[in-house]
C-alpha cells in the first residue's frame, strides 16, 4: 500500500473521528426558526359529512379529511408552535381549547382532534358569513392566526337583508379560510338518533329559503304576499339545497370582507404550503438540533476510507 494512500486514509479517520466529536460536544445550535400559532376553528354542520374526498381509495367525508389533514400536519409544525382548536355550527364558534404548544402538548392536542365529531354540534342551522364574524370577535385580542374551515354551506340559505357586517372589528383579521370539499354538488347523509346512516336528505328535508325577518323579494312578484302573515308568499322554494358542494365564491367573498385570505384544502402539502406562509409565521431563536450535518460528514469520510478497496474487488471481479 503506497504512503500517499495511507496518509488519505488516516485524514479521512481523523476528519470522521472530528465529526463524531462535534457530533457529542455541540448537538444543538441557535438559529432563527419560523414558528406558528394557529387556532382552527372547524365547521361541524351536516354538510361537512358529505362523501367527496378519497383516502386509500376509500370515499370519506369532509370532516373524516379534516381531521385526518390536521393529524398530519401536527407532526410538521416546529416545536414551540401553538396550535387551538374550536368548533363553528349554527352562528357561532366555541373553542375547545386556546393554543398549546405542539411539542410539550402533542397528546393532547391530538386526542382531542380525534374526538370532534359532527353530533357535538349544538344546533343543525349554519350561517358561516355569522359564524366566521363571532369567530375573529372572540379572538380579535389573540395573538393567534385565525384558520376558518368550512365549506360555506348555509342552512338555511341566508336571507341578503341580514348578512354580517365584518366592519364592526376594531382589529384587522390575521389568518385564513379553508374551503372543504368539491366543487361538484353531492347528496348529504342522514344519520339516525344512534349515529348510523339511513340515507340521504331529500329536497323535501331541507329549507331551500330564509323565511327569518322580511323579505328581499319584490313583493309585486311574490304570490300569495301578505307583509304581516306572508312576507315570503305561500309557494313552497324549491332548490337544491339538500346537495352540497364548496361554496367558493361565497368564501373568497367572505375572505375579502373579513380581512383574511382563501385558499381550498386538496391534500396535506397543500395546506401545509398555505399556512407556512411568512405573514403568518414568528421567528424565534431555537436550540436547533444540528447532529446529523456532524454523522453526515463522518459517514461521508468513512465511505472515502474503504473507497478505494471496494474498487480494486470490483476490478479484481470483473478481469
Amino acid at each position: 500500500m503506497s504512503t500517499t494512500l495511507k496518509d488519505y486514509r488516516i485524514g479521512c479517520l481523523l476528519a470522521a473521528l472530528i465529526a463524531m466529536l462535534v457530533l457529542f460536544i455541540a448537538p444543538n445550535k441557535q438559529q432563527k426558526t419560523p414558528t406558528y400559532n394557529y387556532t382552527f376553528i372547524i365547521d361541524i354542520t351536516r354538510s361537512m359529512n358529505a362523501l367527496d374526498y378519497q383516502q386509500d381509495n376509500q370515499a370519506i367525508s369532509r370532516l373524516q379529511f379534516v381531521k385526518h389533514t390536521l393529524h398530519e400536519l401536527l407532526r410538521d409544525l416546529p416545536c414551540q408552535s401553538k396550535v387551538g382548536l374550536g368548533l363553528f355550527t349554527e352562528r357561532r364558534s366555541t373553542l375547545l381549547f386556546e393554543p398549546l404548544e405542539v411539542c410539550s402538548a402533542y397528546t393532547e392536542i391530538d386526542t382531542t382532534l380525534s374526538k370532534i365529531d359532527w353530533r357535538m354540534a349544538w344546533a343543525a342551522d349554519s350561517n358561516i358569513a355569522k359564524g366566521l364574524l363571532s369567530t375573529l370577535e372572540m379572538l380579535q385580542k389573540s395573538d393567534s392566526s385565525v384558520i376558518f374551515i368550512t365549506d360555506g354551506q348555509e342552512a338555511p340559505p341566508v336571507n341578503p337583508n341580514y348578512q354580517a357586517d365584518f366592519s364592526a372589528l376594531t382589529a384587522p383579521a390575521k389568518g385564513m379560510i379553508i374551503g372543504v370539499g368539491g366543487l361538484q354538488a353531492v347528496p348529504i347523509p342522514k344519520f339516525d338518533s344512534q349515529g348510523q346512516q339511513t340515507g340521504f336528505y331529500s329536497h323535501d328535508d331541507v329549507p331551500h329559503r330564509s323565511s327569518f325577518g322580511q323579505s328581499n323579494l319584490d313583493p309585486a312578484q311574490i304570490k300569495g304576499y301578505n307583509a304581516r302573515n306572508a312576507p315570503f308568499g305561500s309557494e313552497a322554494a324549491t332548490g337544491n339545497e339538500h346537495l352540497t358542494a364548496l361554496q367558493e365564491t361565497y368564501l373568497e367573498k367572505l375572505g375579502a370582507e373579513s380581512g383574511l385570505a382563501y385558499a381550498r384544502l386538496t391534500d396535506l402539502q397543500n395546506l401545509s404550503r398555505t399556512l407556512k406562509n411568512p405573514k403568518l409565521a414568528t421567528e424565534k431563536l431555537l436550540q436547533t438540533d444540528i447532529r446529523w450535518q456532524p454523522a453526515l460528514l463522518a459517514l461521508l469520510m468513512l465511505s472515502l476510507v474503504y473507497l478505494p478497496r471496494i474498487y480494486k474487488s470490483r476490478r479484481f471481479f470483473w478481469t
